[in-house]
């Protein structure tokens, strides 16, 4: 059985572990597709908008819903891929802390 002192040790690595995490995920762009690529959206995994691609030929086809709808549809995929991407960074960092991989963690 684990002592308190050995407890808060293991309490703080993961909290650094954590903070390094959180940081590192600030400088991850993924990008999420839609349309065959005629719109692709950036984002950090840190949630923030980096860019929002259209192709042009969406432009003059003048079909302002289907634009809509593939905007939608790239950050619905630019979702997707940036939660898949946090959790393979969060268990690589926490691996070798001992944690398990279905600890949730706030972000």
């Amino acid at each position: 059985m684990m002592n308190i002192k050995e407890m808060m040790k293991q309490a703080k690595q993961v909290q650094q572990k954590l903070e390094e995490i959180q940081e590192k995920l600030k400088d991850i762009d993924v990008q999420g597709t839609s349309g065959d690529g005629l719109v692709t959206v950036t984002v950090s995994c840190a949630h923030e908008v980096r860019a929002v691609s259209i192709d042009p030929s969406l432009l003059n086809a003048g079909g302002k819903e289907i634009l809509e709808d593939l905007i939608v549809a790239a950050f619905g995929h630019a979702n997707d891929v940036k939660d898949e991407r946090i959790k393979e960074e969060t268990h690589k960092m926490t691996a070798s802390l001992g944690v398990d991989e279905k600890t949730k963690f706030p972000f």
